[in-house]
């Protein structure tokens, strides 16, 4: 995937109309612009302390790209040859639009300052033929190929996290409750702004009729992305972490919650699932933030503090 710096960002379509090719075709060309130099003053740069790199994963009928980002040798050459990282593998937001390269400078900041080896799952996007439980797999199957192959990528197997915005922290609540099931412990998850539930009744939240129309989510985006992402037929709630019939003994969960944002109930109500199911949570709210402010640090000032203390709340859980 190239980063070109002359990308240009295309206006936004009437997704209540929009045909399928039409949408291929902006998701195209915003990724190409989310990718390029000209977005970093508002995606941010990297951190320099951390090297980033595409890779493919190589998993069951598919390679899938991966951006992965490692701390760089200290002075005194540690960090970047050691072996043993933890791993955080990551889930970036969008759902039918939507690149790891956008989250660079929050996952390059984890790779340096933890340190962490982190990896971002470019999962296939919601679309016609692509429904949710595609990218649903593909974080998940990433988890379990990484961990596969620890020594391989330089990884502690014992001290993993998940973590993910929007859409990719749905699919990082799911992980963790795959993992749960098939016995793999995780020692945190980092949901940021979660869609935790995509039945009809994601739109009843007082907070969606309250903040739906933000220029970062809007109501025709959500329709949308409902109508893609289940094909007829296909159970909703059975993609929904928010009725789960267990959510015991899962991950402890950093949950992110800007106030301004659509999907604010919906993190609040999965925090008080997770507690009353004994699950260890934290429930952080950010007044004034919107809906993707973690992934805009150049135009929202409060996407600093919540990366401080998403990292530390990593911190304390892989190093204990």
């Amino acid at each position: 995937m190239s980063e070109n710096t002359a990308a240009k960002r295309p206006p936004l379509p009437d997704f209540e109309t929009i045909t399928t090719g039409e949408l291929i075709a902006y998701r195209e060309a915003e990724n190409r612009y989310r990718a390029s130099g000209a977005a970093r003053a508002i995606l941010g740069e990297p951190d320099p302390g951390a090297a980033v790199e595409w890779r493919n994963v190589a998993l069951p009928g598919r390679d899938l790209p991966v951006r992965v980002y490692r701390p760089l040798p200290t002075e005194d050459g540690g960090a970047a040859d050691r072996t043993g990282l933890p791993l955080v593998v990551h889930v970036h937001g969008g759902g039918f639009v939507g690149t790891a390269v956008q989250c660079d400078w929050a996952n390059s900041h984890l790779a340096a300052r933890l340190p962490a080896v982190v990896v971002s799952v470019e999962h296939r996007l919601v679309a016609p033929g692509s429904p949710l439980a595609d990218a649903a797999d593909d974080g998940w199957d990433v988890l379990r190929h990484v961990l596969r192959h620890a020594a391989r990528w330089g990884v502690d197997r014992a001290r993993t996290a998940v973590f993910g915005e929007s859409l990719g922290a749905l699919i990082s609540a799911l992980t963790a409750i795959r993992a749960r099931e098939a016995g793999l412990r995780l020692k945190a998850q980092v949901l940021v702004n979660p869609a935790v539930d995509m039945t009809a009744a994601m739109y009843d939240y007082p907070s969606v009729a309250e903040h739906v129309d933000t220029p970062t989510l809007a109501m025709p985006q959500l329709r949308l992305l409902e109508r893609l992402a289940f094909p007829p037929g296909t159970d909703a709630r059975a993609f929904s972490p928010l009725y789960a019939d267990d959510l015991g003994g899962l991950a402890p969960a950093l949950i992110v919650v800007p106030a301004h944002d659509p999907l604010a109930d919906h993190g609040r109500r999965y925090a008080e699932r997770l507690r009353a199911s004994g699950t260890l949570v934290r429930l952080d709210e950010h007044p004034g933030a919107g809906h993707a402010f973690l992934t805009l640090p150049g135009v929202e000032p409060r996407a600093e503090a919540a990366r401080s203390e998403i990292r530390e709340f990593l911190r304390a859980a892989l190093t204990a």
